[in-house]
Formats: structure tokens, sequence, C-alpha cells
């Protein structure tokens, strides 16, 4: 039996000191070094074999809160550890008391090639850290071989134009990892916000929606709709990468900050659809009488193909397990959602009696988090403005 957890970590704008990564945004080394030791700390607190992050700026940031998190996780095994010299050491009854150092050779980061390195208008990357390294080279997917253009066909017949992605917003890891005696594939993710795009004056360099003083709703909603339709091009990119390796035979895990909800058309891209229970009810997509339906046979076949491909947002396990009826992972304004995920395809379902293992308990770190009316709140920035969430899975022998 082989044990282990997976995370999903946005640090929220990694970045050493003194440097603009956002306009007229940047942390003092004083804020670093309180940025520093609370992502080491909550590192610590996670204790996490594999951790999916995203905005990462800067790889060495990465590695001094790695390298905290390893110092602050020794200091505390030498304190904790039961041995012939504490008084407790026939007391110890927890499983993993322990934490065991991350090291220098299990983190990968994919830098975002949209960022240019222009003080005040850089661009996040992301990463996985790894207990058990990878079983080969981690692969960046964000320039696209072939420009994706998605068709539109206008009411009544004929054509209506396209949108055409050529490389997504932030990069998409693909790790193979090795997990006791399996090798799972896990994508980590960051999609497109739900800021507004909004195209630049060439004259000005500015955008005319961005100026709130003459407010343009309709600009803005337009801007809207730019983000979205981005943000669900991503997920399809995405879930082309997940089908690949399902028609492997692969399991797949799928983290990260989805920029969206777990219901939301951009997330169901992700996971695939959810199949009817019968589809021996429904019309053939080919019917030429009112009665020319499915056969059980088809309806069986539709039903595996459909199951094969599709994830399941560890979250709705846990909740459907737990009848635990609300998780979040960011706040703001009063309003608290889900917009961080974890996905797993059947290898790890439930009701899957060929699974390869399941899911013990999911964790959510999200004490942090304000919605922005508290005092405490703008002294919040240095935290991560999302929670953290892990699966804790085990795999059958």
């Amino acid at each position: 039996m082989t044990q282990f957890t997976i995370a999903s970590f946005n640090v929220k704008n990694l970045i050493g000191p003194d440097q603009e990564y956002y306009t007229f945004q940047s942390y003092t080394p004083e804020e670093y070094a309180w940025k520093e030791d609370w992502t080491a700390s909550q590192l610590f607190s996670m204790d996490a074999d594999i951790i999916g992050f995203q905005e990462i700026f800067e790889e060495s940031a990465l590695r001094d809160v790695v390298a905290e998190a390893d110092r602050i996780g020794v200091a505390s095994n030498e304190a904790v550890i039961p041995d012939r010299s504490k008084r407790y050491h026939r007391k110890a009854i927890f499983r993993k008391l322990g934490f065991t150092p991350y090291g220098t050779e299990g983190l990968f980061v994919a830098p975002n090639v949209n960022d240019t390195g222009e003080p005040g208008n850089r661009r996040p990357g992301v990463a996985i850290l790894s207990r058990f390294g990878f079983a080969e080279p981690p692969e960046i997917i964000q320039e696209l071989a072939e420009p994706i253009k998605i068709p539109f066909a206008a009411l009544g017949g004929g054509e209506a134009g396209h949108f055409t992605l050529t490389r997504t917003s932030r990069p998409i890891l693909k790790a193979r990892i090795p997990v006791g005696d399996q090798i799972i594939t896990v994508f980590n993710c960051h999609l497109k916000s739900k800021l507004g795009e909004f195209p630049r004056d060439p004259e000005t360099g500015t955008a005319p929606e961005a100026d709130l003083t003459n407010y343009d709703p309709l600009g803005r909603a337009m801007g809207a709709i730019r983000a979205s339709l981005r943000r669900m091009a991503e997920a399809w990119v995405l879930r082309r990468a997940i089908v690949e390796e399902l028609n492997l035979g692969r399991p797949v895990m799928v983290l990260g900050d989805f920029n969206d909800g777990e219901h939301a058309v951009s997330s169901e891209i992700i996971s695939g659809e959810v199949p009817f229970r019968n589809y021996s009810w429904m019309l053939r997509h080919d019917a030429k009488h009112a009665n020319d339906r499915y056969t059980r046979g088809e309806n069986d076949a539709i039903q595996e193909a459909v199951g094969a491909v599709r994830l399941t947002s560890a979250e709705a396990l846990f909740t459907r397990k737990s009848l635990r009826d609300m998780v979040y992972t960011t706040a703001f304004g009063g309003v608290y959602e889900s917009i961080d995920q974890i996905y797993l395809s059947r290898h790890f379902h439930p009701d899957n009696p060929e699974r390869l293992g399941d899911m013990e308990y999911f964790s959510v770190l999200n004490d942090h988090l304000t919605d922005g009316s508290h005092a405490e709140a703008p002294y919040n920035k240095l935290a991560s403005d999302h929670g953290q969430i892990m699966a804790h899975m085990r795999l059958k022998d």
C-alpha cells in the first residue's frame, strides 16, 4: 500500500525583492522576507509529496522557499521525532510525524513565454515539486505548433468567423511522476483569469475601457467575453492533452488555478461530459423515425466511451463522502468560492471496481483568507489570496 498527497498552491506573485512585477507593485526586502517565511511555513504545514505551484515569477525565489521549508522541517524533526532521549518516545501515535525534505532535484519550473522581463509587465509561470522525482523530463505546453481555430456558424446557415488561439496565457505543465508501482501523469495549469481583456490604443498605449472615470459598461462586458473565450480555449488545449494520456491507459491527475468553479463551462471542458444514466431513451443522431433510439448495447458503449475520459473533482468526492457542503479557496467582497481544483481520472474513482487507488481525505488550508472586509486584509497581501488544497491518496498493492 502506497500513500501520498498531492496539492495545488497558488503562491500569489512569488518574486524576489525590489523587482516590479506588475505596474508599481514590488516587495521591499522586509516584505519579501515575510512572504518567503509565510510561504515556506505553509509548505511545511502541507507536507505534500507532489505540489503544483502557480504565479511563479522567479525560479530562485521558489527554490529559496523550498529550502526554507526544508530547514523548518529538519528543525521540527529534531524536536518532535521520538527517540530514547525524549520522555514521550513511547507515546507517539502519529502515522506521519516526520517531515521529509524536498531537496533540489524534484523541482521543475515552467517560465511563461509571454514574460519579457520588462519591469511592471511581468508574466508568471508554474512549477511542480515532487518528492518522487520525475519518470521523464516534464513537458511545457504553451506555444501551439498549430494554432487552434474555433469556427462559429451563423444562425440560419453560413460562417460567422472564428476565434484563434496561438499560445496559452500561462504554461501548462505536464509531468510523469513515479508513485509506488505506478506512473501518474500530473497536469498543472493556471487558466486565464476573469479580468477583462481590452485592446490598447496604439497611440496612447492604454485601453479606453480601463479609464473608470469614463466608465464603459459595454466595452468592459466585451472584455469579459474575450477573457472567457481565451479561458475556455485554454481549457480545450488542456483537455486535448488529458485525453491523449487517457487513451494511452495512463492514470491522470489535473490540478491548478482554473479561475472558475467546478460547474463552469471551462471546468467541464477539462473534466469531460457527465454521462446520462441511460441513452436508450434518446433519439439517435441519425434518426429517421420517432422511435429511432439507441440500443442497450449502444448505450453501454456510449457510457464506456464517456466514462473512460472523464475526470472527477476531488472536492466533489470529498463533499459526497463527508456530507460537507462548502469548500472555498478564494474570497472577495463576501463571495466565497472554489477556483482551485484537483481532478482525478477514473483510475481513482470509488465507483470503479478496477481503480488503482482511493482518495482518503481532502484538505483545504484557507484560514488565512479574508474577503477584504477585515481589518487585517491590507496586510494579508503578502500571504496568498488562494487557499491550498490537498488530496490524500492511497494506491492499492
